[in-house]
């Protein structure tokens, strides 16, 4: 079994929860969402009772269609797969988002007091839209995400001992034991070409066969695509198009999508609905830019200007082409692979639930991102893939700008700790570690 940090959420649900409180779990497809409820449920309940909405057609009908509490338990406990043992059951609804009324219904079940009950379904960022109402207060969320480096450092059987001299070195700002450090460089290295999707990581743990890693990733691409397919309705061309688009628009001068891009000539505001749609389903990230990068950053920041990351970089390096995973294999870190190193500091970002922004404007150049920090600041961090790692003439300009009042910045980069005035260098796979702080 993957270790996962989902699961501390999950107990801490548990644990703190009313009777009348529901768990809704959410997230991309495959982060692994359901096999780790189910791991939570044999932890901490003597039965589950399952459905599944998605492979059960009869089912989402019947319960979408109740007009009752009493009706819709009767239809649920017709269909779901275990006991419904009182005061000792957890029912689990899986692929809610086929039957996304089920969300706003769950307050009837609660009313009963005798099962606990966990939501899960991977678009519902997208479907909920169209919910009448949502049950305010009878509904506790997490929000899941691939794995990020330390899981996958886990999953590696990278010993905590090494894990724990990082974040020593990171706090202290030291240099990281070098041999710690080459072993951490390079599990960084093999994250991104495996990523941290759940079914991927485990091939790569078992075979360290990147052929069947890479089966799997493509498996998940085409999900994706299925999804936007079933999901995204008359925009689905465009939708498309915008997801194919990534790792081209990614690997550009400026990280942005170009509206024409899309559709010959256009405006981004056209296409606005249709990046939020990835977003909304949990497939990109969205980085804004902020006009000031002053806290809070959200008062400053551009709905129109922003980038658009994979949710996994994983998926990102399977859709650059095998090519890449050559050089990554070979350690070719000469080669400017920048594109990837951003995607995999954003989806480490996100899953620490720090929010993503960027900064740029003419005078200053741009900045890859800019953290909330502390209470009343932030920190202008840049990812370096190459060998100048020291040539960031946006980031010395920034920290020359006295009305904004930063004087410390970050360098994620392939090397060890090293502090040279205002700016810390550190190594790319302390990224893990800004979450934080």
């Amino acid at each position: 079994m993957l270790k996962r940090k989902a699961m501390e959420l999950l107990e801490n649900w548990l644990r703190l929860k009313t009777a009348k409180q529901a768990l809704l779990v959410t997230g991309a497809r495959q982060v692994g969402k359901t096999y780790l409820i189910r791991e939570f449920a044999k932890r901490h309940y003597e039965n589950l009772a399952e459905v599944n909405l998605f492979e059960n057609e009869e089912a989402k009908a019947a319960l979408g269609s109740a007009t009752s509490s009493r009706e819709l338990f009767l239809r649920l406990s017709a269909y779901v797969e275990g006991e419904l043992r009182p005061g000792s059951t957890l029912v689990f609804i899986d692929e809610v988002q086929e039957c996304p009324n089920v969300v706003t219904m769950i307050k009837f079940l609660l009313e009963r007091e005798d099962f606990d009950y966990v939501l899960s379904g991977s678009m519902l960022g997208v479907e909920l839209k169209c919910v009448r109402s949502l049950p305010v207060g009878y509904l506790s969320t997490v929000n899941m995400f691939p794995l990020d480096f330390e899981e996958f450092c886990w999953a590696c059987d990278i010993a905590e001992d090494v894990l724990g001299e990082a974040r020593d070195a990171y706090i202290e700002r030291r240099p990281v034991d070098d041999f710690v450090n080459r072993r951490l460089l390079s599990a960084f290295h093999e994250y991104l070409m495996v990523g941290g999707m759940p079914a991927a990581v485990e091939a790569f743990s078992r075979t360290a066969n990147m052929q069947e890693v890479r089966a799997r990733q493509k498996e998940i691409v085409e999900w994706y695509r299925e999804d936007i397919a079933k999901y995204a309705g008359d925009r689905t061309l465009v939708v498309k198009c915008i997801f194919d688009l990534i790792p081209h628009e990614l690997s550009s001068q400026n990280k942005r999508f170009v509206a024409k891009s899309i559709e010959g000539k256009a405006s981004i505001e056209r296409y606005e609905n249709d990046f939020l749609w990835l977003v909304d389903a949990n497939v990109g990230l969205a980085s804004y830019n902020v006009s000031e990068p002053r806290a809070p950053l959200a008062i400053s920041m551009s709905t129109k200007l922003f980038k658009l990351f994979l949710c996994d970089v994983g998926l990102l390096t399977y859709q650059c082409g095998m090519q890449v995973v050559r050089d990554m294999a070979a350690g070719r870190t000469d080669i400017m692979y920048g594109a990837l190193y951003e995607n995999a500091v954003a989806q480490e970002l996100a899953a620490h639930e720090v929010p993503l922004f960027y900064y740029k404007n003419e005078r200053v150049g741009e900045v890859d991102f800019v953290l909330p920090w502390a209470l009343d600041s932030v920190m202008p961090v840049e990812v370096k893939s190459g060998k100048t790692y020291k040539r960031h003439s946006a980031l010395t300009k920034l920290l020359k700008v006295e009305n904004y009042g930063i004087d410390r910045a970050l360098v994620l980069y392939e090397g060890n700790v090293q502090v040279d005035g205002p700016v810390a260098y550190l190594p790319i796979y302390m990224a893990m570690f800004l979450g934080s702080r």
